[in-house]
């Protein structure tokens, strides 16, 4: 089996009900815990409708577009051994690992957050994502910086 995943391989998600969107239905994969992906997708759609109505959007599948656009990375460091030494080197991310990493970041830490029920969480680290803030967006930040910091690494990278 090949060590990178190639089209091939990858799996072919439909479309989710409601949204007619992939994107939409690997969230609500992504969210889905103890194969209750029912109670997943109601979550998943209530979330995207408070985040709308806070946004004061009338498009909640727009809204939810932009925050993953928000947090996607575009680079990420990787460790490499060389010459006895460890170094972070830093790699471009292409696009369906720039949406995992943004549907990562997103659910944990939608469940990170305390004190209110799960779309609640999800609706406010979706806002917060399309505001450039909260835990997602930092995520991404910290990634970026890390790979500016060892770009001077960059050259090791095959």
């Amino acid at each position: 089996m090949p060590r990178k995943v190639t089209k091939s391989l990858q799996r072919k998600i439909p479309a989710d009900r409601k949204y007619n969107s992939v994107l939409v239905q690997r969230l609500i994969n992504k969210s889905m815990l103890n194969g209750k992906k029912l109670a997943s997708e109601r979550m998943v759609y209530s979330a995207l409708e408070i985040a709308a109505k806070k946004l004061k959007s009338e498009d909640p599948l727009e809204v939810f577009e932009q925050a993953l656009k928000n947090i996607s990375p575009n680079y990420e460091v990787k460790s490499r051994r060389v010459g006895g030494a460890n170094y972070q080197i830093p790699f471009p991310i292409q696009g369906h690992r720039q949406e995992h990493f943004a549907f990562m970041w997103l659910v944990g830490c939608a469940r990170e957050r305390q004190g209110m029920p799960y779309e609640q969480r999800l609706a406010a680290e979706i806002v917060d994502a399309v505001n450039q803030t909260g835990a997602a967006f930092k995520k991404k930040e910290d990634t970026h910086r890390m790979a500016e910091a060892n770009r001077a690494f960059a050259h090791f990278a095959r």
